[in-house]
């Protein structure tokens, strides 16, 4: 059913009265993020935010339509392509054949993947391509670095993920990604090469003359790093299952949101990465998670475990791609608010 303002100022008055240890600082952040939502703008929030505490919703809103300009609200339902945010997912499923002993995080990639011709496959391990580390520029081209030695954001080692996890597994990447959301009850998410995707919203970018445009993005050949497809409670269900340890053993899971490699990110920073997620404490709280883009969707989802508190942004619009600070303004601030909240 559609979301409505009049049903998200109800919510806020329920929380307020049903959860007095924590509305007290989370409920000037709903407001402030409502005001931003609903402010008057030239490039405005198109999409959905979800903010939950252990997996139950606590603010809930949308702005805009699956189609700019229209009347027709969001459904709960809508599905949204989640960029990076993927490639947590696909981190998860080599951690989960790590505690099946059916692979070695420092194994060369060689072991799993024979097929590849060039020899830095005997050097590569799968930690260096979790880490972003390994040096990969394309499959018959020599490593950029020595692997191990540098740190470069990239798709190709996630990729590279999926066919080892397929081999280890003896199933498909998008059949292996399929049982895991089905043990997670996430009914909406899916590998786009499975085809069961029904409520898509399509993706606009800004164009030169300053209007959205259609944008038509490649799904299929980037699922593991970038095209996986979900619903912002939908990832609420992800988190929950994640960081309450539904999915990976204790000691596996630590080793997921260990910071490995550092970068200075073109507009979050200083950024530390674990195996897929991003790892970041502000004023000692712990944020897990990431930011995501793949043309037309900006998405966004972070976890703080100290209050088990999630925060979900996916919109599908893009602003201002010449600065990409901008077109996650919303995100960022929406974020801002609710670490201030969490400090208190």
């Amino acid at each position: 059913m559609p979301f409505n303002r009049f049903s998200c100022l109800l919510l806020l008055i329920l929380i307020v009265r049903s959860t007095p240890s924590f509305s007290q600082s989370a409920a000037p952040a709903f407001q402030r993020i409502d005001s931003l939502l609903k402010a008057k703008s030239s490039k405005p929030f198109n999409g959905v935010i979800i903010i939950a505490k252990e997996g139950k919703t606590l603010y809930e809103n949308q702005n805009g339509s699956p189609v700019p300009g229209q009347k027709k609200l969001f459904k709960e339902t809508d599905q949204f392509v989640i960029g990076s945010i993927s490639k947590q997912i696909t981190a998860v499923l080599v951690l989960r054949e790590l505690d099946k002993k059916r692979l070695n995080l420092r194994d060369p990639i060689r072991k799993y993947l024979p097929e590849l011709e060039m020899p830095w496959a005997d050097t590569v391990t799968i930690h260096q391509l979790l880490t972003h580390t390994h040096g990969i520029t394309a499959l018959n081209e020599p490593l950029a670095y020595p692997a191990g030695t540098k740190f470069n954001y990239s798709t190709i080692g996630y990729q590279l993920l999926a066919k080892i996890v397929a081999k280890t597994s003896g199933k498909s990447f998008p059949e292996l990604s399929d049982e895991l959301f089905i043990t997670c009850g996430m009914e909406n998410t899916f590998d786009s090469n499975l085809k069961k995707h029904k409520r898509l919203v399509n993706g606009y970018i800004e164009k030169e003359n300053g209007k959205l445009h259609l944008q038509t993005s490649p799904l299929k050949d980037f699922t593991p790093a970038a095209t996986f497809i979900s619903t912002a409670r939908d990832l609420v269900l992800w988190n929950t299952a994640l960081h309450l340890g539904k999915l990976l053993s204790p000691e596996t899971y630590q080793l997921m949101i260990t910071p490995y490699a550092t970068r200075q990110h073109a507009f979050l920073g200083k950024t530390d990465y674990g195996y897929g997620p991003t790892i970041t404490t502000t004023d000692r709280l712990l944020q897990i998670g990431q930011t995501g883009y793949i043309p037309g969707f900006v998405s966004m989802d972070y976890y703080f475990p100290k209050t088990k508190t999630s925060i979900i942004m996916l919109e599908n619009t893009a602003w201002s791609l010449d600065d990409l600070s901008k077109t996650f303004s919303y995100h960022l601030q929406a974020l801002k608010f609710l670490k201030e909240a969490l400090l208190k």
